[in-house]
């Protein structure tokens, strides 16, 4: 059974999803104004994985994550570009879809827009002012957040230690209009020239926490599963959203909190992120290397853990990545000479691999124990791709198994390309010349291979080549 780690209790706790076989999943996505950073990305990928595992696992996933296409940022970004918010969001929400496939991350079951969700948010805002959880000022709606009576359950903020803090910031002109300086917004007044949507109390736009408790009970109903994301959002923004879906519903809001680690940076390990200027975007980075050095990079470590970002952890994600592709090229290679049938031997070892795969997977999704069981998977093909006599169907079997595990991490290997016939006649001339000691031109017929972006490797098996 899987296990995961509940920020809101800070214990494992068995998963047991509230319809047998289905996570229902919603993860806290991106505000478009820019492009993602890799300390966004941590997050898109762990999630990912964890989505992934889920359905190894035999589960459907309903996996919901959100653009939040509205707020101060988009408008800045806006005016900044001479341009409308709604361009800045279809030009970022094209780039993350584009970015996101880069790494291979697996397309939501929805996306759903805030602004595709503007009467929902209303009608959720509307609830709140009835049950006089919200009140109004010139325009303006804020949660009264001290008639949540468990609010600050999932962070461990008192009110009291709340108040304080907020009174630091009397002299702010929106905390002097609130009730109390612990109060939150959930509907925003309009300002000159801003965007803005028609609502019983004034034209405005959405607060960003409410947009969340709107779009994840939409679409996957008042009480889900999973709900997850950055640490960062732990508090305000996931506190505020238990706030204000319990005190509409009634009901309790998510079951199971996961929070991922961030990405850090520097000697200093600095967090990652757009308003200290030290981060990298995945739009830059997948132009300079694999994606899939990237994607193993960040899948590899455990996702409530931080991850330090420097160029040698990255060179060594690649190294590793190469091991993988190598060993899944072995075995395709002595396939074309195995014998049929099977062996029992290997057969039983792929079994216990694949058990103590599962055993660190089911474990609060430890990543880094999982994939030191797919080295060894790929130890075990390239042991069983230079033994003479090897059972093409156990052969079968054993990279079946390494690429779907391999696949939870979001790597994929691409199939042999056909050998061309031209390639094939160069290779076996090549080979003759290296038996014949004419190495002038065996090296002859490698550059010419070379500069039709053919690459050779010699092996035990023979020549292997690939296409750069």
């Amino acid at each position: 059974m899987i296990s995961l780690y509940n920020t809101m209790t800070r214990q494992k706790e068995p998963f047991q999803p509230i319809t047998p076989g289905v996570v229902n999943m919603y993860v806290c996505g991106p505000t478009v104004y820019n492009y993602i950073h890799i300390g966004n990305a941590r997050s898109i990928i762990a999630f990912d994985t964890i989505r992934r595992y889920f359905e190894y696992r035999g589960y459907k996933v309903n996996f919901v994550s959100n653009f939040t296409d509205v707020d101060d940022k988009m408008i800045n970004t806006a005016k900044k570009e001479g341009t409308t918010v709604a361009n800045v969001a279809d030009k970022y929400i094209k780039a993350f879809m584009a970015d996101s496939q880069a790494i291979n991350v697996e397309p939501a079951t929805l996306n759903p827009r805030a602004t595709e969700n503007i009467p929902e948010i209303i009608d959720f805002i509307q609830v709140l002012l009835d049950k006089g959880y919200a009140y109004t000022v010139d325009g303006d709606v804020y949660y009264r957040t001290r008639k949540f009576k468990s609010y600050g359950k999932l962070s461990g903020q008192s009110i009291d230690d709340l108040e304080q803090g907020a009174s630091e910031h009397t002299n702010d002109e929106e905390t002097a209009r609130k009730e109390d300086p612990i109060d939150f917004a959930l509907w925003k007044g309009q300002k000159a020239d801003e965007i803005a949507w028609d609502a019983p109390w004034g034209k405005g736009r959405p607060g960003w926490h409410i947009e969340c408790s709107v779009m994840a009970t939409k679409y996957l109903g008042d009480t889900i599963d999973i709900h997850a994301g950055g640490e960062d959002l732990e508090f305000p923004h996931h506190e505020n959203e238990i706030a204000q879906s319990e005190a509409k519903t009634g009901k309790p809001f998510v079951h199971y909190w996961l929070h991922n680690g961030f990405v850090t940076v520097g000697d200093e390990n600095e967090k990652m992120s757009k308003s200290l200027g030290n981060f990298v975007t995945v739009h830059d980075i997948v132009t300079q290397m694999n994606p899939q050095i990237l994607r193993l990079f960040m899948a590899t470590t455990q996702y409530r853990r931080p991850i330090q970002y420097t160029r040698e952890n990255l060179a060594e994600a690649g190294n590793n990545l190469e091991k993988l592709k190598n060993a899944y090229a072995n075995v395709n290679y002595r396939l074309k000479s195995a014998a049929n049938g099977h062996d029992t031997n290997i057969e039983n070892q792929i079994t216990r691999l694949t058990q103590e795969f599962e055993t660190a997977m089911d474990d609060d999704f430890n990543v880094q124990n999982g994939i030191a069981v797919v080295y060894e998977f790929a130890k075990l093909l390239n042991v069983y791709s230079e033994q003479p006599v090897v059972k093409s169907e156990t052969l079968v079997q054993l990279k079946a198994k390494f690429a779907q595990l391999v696949g939870i991490f979001g790597v994929t290997f691409e199939e042999p390309q056909l050998e061309d016939a031209t390639v094939a006649d160069l290779i076996k001339q090549r080979d003759d010349a290296r038996a014949n000691r004419d190495f002038q031109k065996s090296d002859e017929i490698r550059d010419t291979l070379k500069a039709q972006g053919i690459i050779l490797e010699d092996t035990p098996q023979g020549t292997r080549w690939k296409r750069k």
